[in-house]
């Protein structure tokens, strides 16, 4: 019976809904209409990026060893409920405050003042929503390439002052509209990220990569010569229904960042959907003929590598175009994994290779293959490959270097200062033991514990 009314009240409410909206058209509300379902959609797209962090979630865990599933759950956990509280206390109003300097906004913080209603455009609740989700994602980047030895405490400290300040400032710098990033031009050339490849992911990836470097490799990566040796993860299961909802979410990461019901979201979609394909085939297909095997967590990650090649260009670029990026994407991930782990940086589930440096490749590859403006290359034709010029690719490589110095420099004097205070990496017999038992109490996977009945 209560199934039968709420059915019935969906049905109700659906038919007053669609009967209204004609109505105010009629009335000159054409174009509150829009705004509502502007304001609709970016908001479903907010949720599909929240969905991510399950993403995250399930690939590091999935990626690493089953003595530390717990702790990676709670990073993650962390990652969503300090980086919101943080980002709504300064980080949102340093990203979209007024400006000052091109590099950090000055109000807003706590959402003070900012509220308004519908009106042109979104609202400050709608588009917070969306943000706060792309700086916990920012965050979350770098927990893989620290998982296994960091200190939950110290991990936490790092949480709050990434989506607190460090992230806020690239976004300020590029989203805000009077920053850096955003008034970078060569000649007509200007930078370009749709949707965050050097933004938010090469910001994680460099993030990821001063941890790793902090921390010095898991105990028994390396043998006594210095040859990397596996370590496998635990479940590969996790890895791929992890890839899968990654996947899922990107679709709210890329259109969503449209911030409008429009044209430009289904291009989004079908570049995000064709690129991701092209880099799981190319990188299983060079692992595949590396190793004589297909491995699974690396296709994974070469899916991953092309969603995050092809985000800065997603509106940009057409169907090829995002084959091309993405499948070039699969490859460098698998040469890149390779490369960090001959240098004896120590990341577990490759978020240095997946975020930051095939980050910076979807950001130079708008500089190649940009076909139609996206509101920020300001021009068609950008490319080089379409009589856009060389200054195209310049302006990318020097905003992503830009990013790369403000991370690397930042994230690193935070991580120095966490080393030798409260210290950054557990004790040896802690991370043998596995970081579940010894930072939270309880294995990750517990026995059953029999209950007594009688």
């Amino acid at each position: 019976m209560k199934r039968k009314f709420g059915v019935g009240a969906l049905i109700a409410a659906g038919t007053v809904l669609i009967g209204a909206v004609p109505a105010m058209a009629q009335d000159g509300g054409a174009e509150a209409v829009q705004v509502i379902v502007d304001n609709l959609w970016v908001f479903i797209a907010g949720i599909l990026v929240f969905l991510m962090q399950a993403g995250f979630g399930m690939v590091e865990a999935g990626l690493t060893r089953a003595k530390n599933v717990g702790n990676i759950m709670a990073k993650n956990l962390a990652d969503m409920c300090i980086g919101a509280l943080a980002f709504f206390a300064f980080g949102y109003g340093i990203a979209f405050g007024t400006d000052a300097g091109s590099l950090f906004g000055t109000d807003g913080f706590f959402l003070s003042g900012t509220f308004t209603a519908f009106g042109d455009g979104l609202s400050t609740p709608t588009f917070f929503f969306f943000q706060v989700v792309f700086a916990a994602t920012a965050v979350t980047i770098a927990s893989g390439a620290m998982a296994e030895r960091t200190k939950f405490s110290a991990y936490l400290v790092f949480s709050f002052f990434m989506t607190a300040l460090i992230y806020p400032v690239v976004v300020h710098s590029f989203w805000h509209g009077d920053g850096l990033l955003s008034d970078l031009a060569i000649g007509d050339a200007k930078f370009g990220d749709f949707a965050g490849s050097t933004i938010v992911h090469s910001t994680g990836g460099w993030a990821a990569l001063m941890g790793a470097v902090f921390l010095g490799p898991r105990i028994g990566k390396y043998d006594e010569h210095g040859n990397p040796r596996a370590l496998p993860g635990h479940n590969i299961a996790y890895v791929v229904l992890g890839v899968f909802i990654l996947w899922f979410g990107w679709f709210g990461f890329n259109a969503g960042s449209e911030l409008a019901a429009d044209d430009f979201v289904m291009r989004a979609a079908v570049t995000t959907l064709l690129a991701a394909a092209a880099g799981g085939v190319v990188a299983g297909a060079v692992i595949w003929r590396k190793t004589g095997a297909l491995d699974v967590a690396m296709t994974g990650n070469g899916v991953l590598a092309g969603l995050v090649g092809i985000t800065a260009g997603t509106a940009t670029m057409n169907p090829m175009g995002a084959v091309v990026t993405g499948a070039i994407a699969g490859a460098i991930v698998v040469y890149s994994v390779l490369f960090f782990d001959r240098i004896r940086v120590d990341d577990p589930v490759g978020a240095i290779s997946v975020h930051g440096v095939c980050g910076v490749w979807g950001t130079l590859a708008v500089g190649l293959f940009s076909r139609y403006d996206d509101a920020f290359v300001g021009r068609d034709n950008a490319g080089l490959f379409y009589g856009g010029g060389i200054e195209q690719l310049v302006v990318q490589l020097i905003g992503a270097v830009l990013v790369f110095v403000w991370v690397t420099v930042t994230t690193g004097t935070l991580f120095a200062v966490m080393k030798k205070t409260m210290g950054l990496r557990v004790p040896r017999e802690e991370e043998i033991g596995g970081l579940d038992l010894h930072e939270h109490g309880v294995p990750g996977y517990g026995p059953d514990t029999p209950v007594s009945v009688g």
